[in-house]
């Protein structure tokens, strides 16, 4: 399984957004990039406004730019606007619907339990975080794993809203796929027209 395993506030700083979902995230005290330069970066050019736009969307979700680039091709070859297909592909990723039905309090920690086998889509397990859910999906944990700490307390403690297009039983622990996710059902704080405007150079 490949992922980043580099110093993760470093992204957030670089991006200037707390990325990694963590409540210590340093961004809010050092706003500016890192580095010993980081302050002095007053010039910013339209490339370099791209690629962080770019980044951000790839650690959000914690893929690699191979993966990252196999998507975007797969987004333009799609119908429609390529911009809105990539962010549906991303947001139909396995650990993330797990992640946005609240039985995971991070995307990696859903990327992790899904790793290690403990869903199942269809009453079938799938250990391939990048699987990509279809309308009608049911997505449950394993039987031995539905009382698993990290999901109780994942539940316990998030209070994120549900999106439309998914549907959770909590108390039953079941998510349903109804829709394919449209751009306005996605509140991931991205600009991904400078994403499509990067990759069309």
């Amino acid at each position: 399984m490949a992922r980043y395993t580099g110093p993760r506030h470093k992204a957030c700083r670089r991006a200037r957004t707390p990325l990694c979902q963590s409540k210590r995230c340093p961004v809010e005290r050092r706003p500016y990039p890192p580095g010993e330069h980081g302050r002095g970066r007053v010039r910013e050019s339209d490339y370099l406004i791209q690629l962080r736009e770019k980044q951000k969307l790839r650690t959000m979700y914690g893929v690699l730019e191979k993966q990252f680039r196999n998507y975007y091709k797969e987004a333009a070859r799609r119908p429609g606007i390529t911009g809105d297909n990539l962010l549906q592909m991303l947001e139909q990723r396995l650990d993330n619907v797990v992640w946005r039905s609240g039985l995971a309090a991070t995307r990696p920690q859903a990327r992790q339990m899904v790793n290690h086998g403990h869903f199942q889509v269809n009453g079938k397990k799938v250990d391939i975080p990048s699987y990509q859910v279809k309308p009608g999906d049911v997505v449950t944990p394993k039987d031995r794993s539905k009382d698993l700490i990290m999901i109780q307390h994942a539940v316990d403690t998030q209070a994120r809203p549900v999106e439309d297009w998914l549907s959770v039983d909590v108390d039953g622990r079941q998510i349903t796929v109804n829709s394919h996710p449209r751009r306005d059902q996605i509140d991931t704080d991205i600009n991904e027209q400078l994403i499509v405007e990067l990759y069309s150079k």
